[in-house]
């Protein structure tokens, strides 16, 4: 009995028939919104070949907005959405693009770029869509990602995996939500985690996979044993010295 539940504890989605195809409904992917502090990678692209030298790569090509640099503290390259919600392009001026899509915000920018330059193509993606997963997995770490749809197995494999310690039915997600966190408790040895309306990760969440009573003991059981070889020791020591 003991073997069964340990199983049922550590295999993903134990839940499900093995003897048949399951079909479960997937949960829907809302794109996530642009907020402050977002870091943007936006390219505007003309074959205006009279599109101003600030704007080209290369006269009679596609020409291609600079580089917008560094942001500074981050290291990472792209347009920083700032406290009004707002980034500002060379030769397009400042745009609004909190609250907005990707898509939304590329559609945004065309309209502005089209005013003065020729048929323009613009794409606009995160720089800095980052995931961050602590506790019981292989590599915990905060990762940046280039696709907006990563789902909590995304994130998972990411990390390497849970380790065997890991408790898999009580993964906590923790989530921005305006000036609270919203903490949600995921059950990933169930099916119904692909039909939650948190199986899409947005920006920033934090996974932390909580240790199990196993590890919790496994670790009390040597800090003991270190700590009484630590006294034993000691006292050895204090003998000696009174001996001689």
């Amino acid at each position: 009995m003991s073997s069964c539940g340990s199983t049922k504890e550590t295999v993903y989605f134990s839940n499900l028939d093995t003897s048949k195809i399951t079909q479960v409904p997937i949960s829907k992917f809302q794109k996530p919104l642009i907020q402050t502090d977002d870091i943007l990678n936006i390219t505007v692209q003309t074959r205006d070949i009279e599109a101003p030298l600030a704007l080209s790569e290369a006269p009679g090509t596609a020409n291609t907005t600079p580089s917008s640099g560094s942001v500074p503290g981050t290291g990472i390259n792209g347009y920083l959405v700032n406290e009004e919600g707002n980034v500002e392009i060379p030769m397009l001026g400042v745009v609004k693009v909190a609250g907005l899509t990707t898509s939304e915000a590329t559609q945004e920018i065309r309209a502005r770029a089209s005013k003065y330059y020729k048929e323009p193509t613009v794409q606009v993606r995160f720089a800095n869509y980052k995931i961050t997963i602590l506790g019981e997995v292989a590599k915990p770490a905060a990762y940046t990602v280039p696709n907006e749809k990563v789902t909590v197995l995304d994130a998972i494999s990411m990390a390497g995996d849970l380790t065997i310690y890991g408790k898999r039915q009580n993964v906590m997600l923790i989530r921005d939500n305006g000036d609270k966190k919203d903490i949600i408790r995921l059950d990933l040895t169930s099916s119904d985690l692909i039909s939650s309306p948190y199986f899409y990760l947005k920006q920033n969440d934090v996974l932390y996979v909580e240790p199990t009573k196993g590890k919790i003991a496994a670790n009390t059981a040597a800090t003991t044993r270190f700590v009484t070889i630590g006294l034993s020791v000691i006292a050895l020591i204090f003998t000696a010295i009174r001996v001689f």
